[in-house]
């Protein structure tokens, strides 16, 4: 598919869906799975000024240690930081199957020079990250300067190496759904492991019917090409309720293939917490107290 002609959005039609999405009941066994899968799914995530050393390894910790006194509680899928602490959340999940996620690119701006870009990147990869979180240039973008952006992801994708590459489109600065469709389609034909629809910075940040446009995005290019990318809805997602609509948007759009960690994050810390309360709810009969649980 060529970016240029990415299909009009049927707003109406993303609007129904996301009604009947949100009208899913699920009963308690299937509940409880679902919550654990939202749980693995998550990236436990540190963006700050004030973020030191410290604020890392507790992190680090905690996405290990959610609440060792519930049996049978997963891990999360990874901790995100910035490149300058990658080599601390290395080291602490050195013994871990949780990865190790940065920010790059000028993040969460994104406004600097591509010389830039690629040594923010090369920092964290070198650092030893897992996963790169590139944002877009969105001015670009909208000023329809698409193969700008296209060659800019292009070339931060092949300074990640090994590195699995998520594309962040900050869908709140694109306006509308049309221009969501065509940044989706651009980023994963310029080579994105993961789409990813916010730096969690701005408003608004997380809406179903945004994330829905980018998993048919995600659908369309599987059926032309047979090759499955990721998609990470990030900012605003604080609720087990809500992750679970999410799991049920992603299995009716893409199907069981997606319904792992490896195709599907949650970019939502505090969400964490809720899942925790409602997983011991579910085993113990009665809630948590939320001073048990870490705030970060």
């Amino acid at each position: 598919m060529d970016f240029k002609q990415s299909p009009v959005v049927d707003q109406v039609g993303i609007e129904e869906r996301i009604a009947r999405f949100n009208t899913r009941s699920i009963k308690k066994e299937s509940k409880m799975q679902g919550l654990k899968l939202a749980l693995n799914m998550i990236d436990l995530t540190t963006l700050e000024g004030k973020d030191t050393e410290g604020k890392v390894k507790q992190m680090c910790y905690k996405a290990q240690h959610l609440a060792d006194d519930l049996p049978g509680l997963p891990a999360v899928a990874a901790v995100c930081v910035y490149p300058n602490h990658v080599k601390t959340a290395r080291k602490c999940l050195q013994h871990s199957d949780v990865k190790v996620a940065s920010v790059a690119t000028a993040f969460p701006s994104g406004n600097s020079s591509l010389k830039i870009k690629l040594a923010d990147t090369k920092i964290a990869v070198d650092n030893g990250a897992d996963e790169v979180d590139m944002v877009i240039s969105r001015g670009a973008f909208l000023q329809g300067n698409y193969q700008f952006v296209y060659d800019e992801i292009a070339a931060i994708k092949e300074a990640c190496k090994d590195a699995r590459l998520k594309v962040i489109l900050e869908t709140g600065e694109l306006s509308t759904l049309d221009n969501v469709r065509k940044a989706s389609d651009l980023a994963i034909l310029a080579g994105a492991d993961f789409i990813k629809r916010s730096t969690g910075k701005i408003q608004p940040a997380a809406t179903m019917p945004v994330t829905l446009v980018m998993l048919q995005a995600i659908s369309d290019h599987y059926e032309t090409s047979g090759k499955m990318v990721g998609m990470k809805p990030a900012g605003g997602i604080s609720t087990a309720k809500m992750a679970l609509q999410y799991l049920v948007m992603l299995y009716e759009t893409l199907g069981d293939a997606w319904m792992s960690n490896e195709w599907f994050r949650f970019g939502a810390s505090s969400l964490a917490n809720d899942i925790v309360l409602q997983i011991g709810k579910e085993q113990k009969g009665v809630y948590y107290s939320k001073d048990y649980i870490s705030i970060d």
